[in-house]
């Protein structure tokens, strides 16, 4: 989180609670921000308009690559992108809802710089996967010749979780290390395949038991040091690893250790 005498971060919000006002012990800002950036599948978009730089709030659809970095796939034709093509400033807004007053729900800001992902390259069949595999119908005009994935290298972010429950974050507080996880990450696609096509029943005991979200045929959409990325249909799920995963064997223990635990307890 912001440091004493640390530069300014864009969205910082320094010295506003009110007098007296002090975070709950139980509010896990870093945590729970990082909950909200790898399970929101869809949120605002806010760019600065290219004709006068009033700012431009669009709907969007993200994912997040292996470090937690927002990821949108985005038309030439629309107005967001030509704004992002003349200045890659840019905020994401992730917003949990639910019952209630709206604003009773946490929601995060992530600002930072887009910028497009080349064609053919590593990164867009690695950004490519990851996406498709949390909006599978996008599946339908991602290849079109207008649209682009575009990655945020992220600034900071902002949280809110309710009264008295905000933090300004830093990029390292909310984006996952991935220092050293080479050989982790080139593992993924593998990984996830064969999750999915071999031990379904243990991605369901993972979001019912140890989770506690609703029966039915969950999958994994991407795997990262921390955790998984789960989803059924519309729904989404984070399951976090007890411990950082650096390689391939860790990640295949971490797996079957969580699905043990779902089967007999802790």
């Amino acid at each position: 989180m912001t440091e004493v005498n640390a530069p300014a971060l864009p969205g910082a919000m320094p010295d506003r609670l009110p007098e007296g006002a002090r975070p709950p012990a139980d509010f896990d800002p870093r945590a729970l921000a990082k909950t909200l950036l790898r399970s929101i599948r869809a949120g605002t978009l806010g760019t600065l308009d290219r004709n006068t730089g009033h700012p431009f709030c669009s709907l969007v659809t993200l994912a997040t690559d292996v470090d937690g970095s927002p990821l949108v796939l985005t038309s030439r034709l629309s107005s967001h992108t030509a704004n992002l093509e003349a200045d890659g400033r840019a905020s994401v807004l992730l917003a949990q809802t639910g019952k209630g007053d709206p604003l009773a729900h946490p929601r995060l800001t992530v600002l930072g710089t887009f910028a497009p992902i080349a064609r053919e390259t590593a990164a867009d069949a690695r950004v490519r996967r990851r996406f498709l595999a949390r909006h599978p119908k996008a599946e339908l005009y991602a290849g079109f010749g207008d649209f682009s994935f575009w990655r945020m290298q992220v600034a900071s972010a902002h949280l809110n979780g309710g009264f008295a429950r905000a933090a300004d974050l830093m990029a390292a507080d909310v984006l996952t290390d991935v220092t050293g996880a080479d050989e982790m990450v080139a593992a993924e696609e593998g990984a996830v395949a064969h999750m999915n096509a071999d031990h379904t029943d243990a991605i369901e005991l993972y979001a019912v038991d140890l989770l506690g979200e609703a029966e039915g045929p969950w999958r994994i959409s991407g795997l990262d040091p921390e955790g998984a990325d789960l989803v059924l249909g519309d729904h989404t799920a984070r399951l976090m690893f007890k411990g950082r995963v650096t390689s391939s064997g860790a990640l295949r223990q971490a797996l079957v250790a969580l699905a043990k635990e779902a089967r007999e307890g802790p």
